[in-house]
C-alpha cells in the first residue's frame, strides 16, 4: 500500500490526534446518518435509500426520464448496481425502461405515474427524518460551514474528464 509521504522525511503524514477525532467522527456520523435514512424510508416506502434517490432523480429530469449512464453517474453508483435497482424499481412498477432514440445502445430509465405517486407520498417522510437528524441539530451557521465543506471535499475528490477511473464509469 502506498502512503502520502513528506518530501523532505519520506515518512507516512499520520493523522494529528484532532484529526483522527474528527474522522472518526465523521465516519460514525454518516454510518449514522444513512442507517437512520434507509431504516425510515424501509418502513414508509419499502425500499433503501438509494432506490428512493433514483426516484428523485428521475423525478427532477426533462420528461421524467434519464439515460442509465447519467443516472448511474448522478446517483455514484455502477452500471450493474444500477440496473439491479432498476430492475427492483419496474418490479414495483415505479420506473420503466425505454430505447434511447438517440442511441440504439442506451437505454432510459422512466419515472412512472405510479412511482411518481410513491415519491410524492414518501417525500414529507423522507425531508421529516433528513431534517430531524440533521439539520434540527445545526445551527444555521453550522448549516453553512458543513455545505462548505462538503462542497469542498466533493470538488477535491471528483476526477476530472471522462478517462477517470471511477465505478460509475465504467
Amino acid at each position: 500500500m502506498e502512503y502520502m509521504t513528506t518530501a523532505s522525511t519520506g515518512a507516512p503524514r499520520w493523522l494529528t490526534d484532532e484529526e483522527q477525532h474528527t474522522w472518526r467522527a465523521y465516519l460514525h456520523a454518516t454510518t449514522l446518518l444513512e442507517d437512520h435514512l434507509d431504516r425510515q424510508l424501509q418502513r414508509d416506502a419499502g425500499m433503501p435509500h438509494t432506490y428512493y434517490g433514483l426516484l428523485v432523480q428521475l423525478s427532477q429530469a426533462p420528461r421524467r426520464r434519464m439515460r442509465m449512464t447519467e443516472l448511474a453517474r448522478n446517483a455514484k453508483i455502477t452500471r450493474s448496481r444500477l440496473s439491479h435497482a432498476i430492475a427492483r424499481l419496474e418490479k414495483n412498477g415505479w420506473v420503466r425502461r425505454e430505447d434511447c432514440p438517440s442511441d440504439k445502445r442506451g437505454q432510459n430509465a422512466v419515472l412512472t405515474d405510479d412511482g411518481h405517486a410513491m415519491l410524492s407520498r414518501s417525500a414529507p417522510g423522507h425531508v421529516e427524518a433528513v431534517r430531524q437528524a440533521m439539520f434540527d441539530r445545526l445551527t444555521p451557521e453550522q448549516v453553512k460551514s458543513l455545505g462548505e465543506i462538503m462542497k469542498a471535499l466533493a470538488t477535491g475528490l471528483e476526477p476530472e474528464g471522462a478517462d477517470a477511473d471511477l465505478p460509475w464509469l465504467r
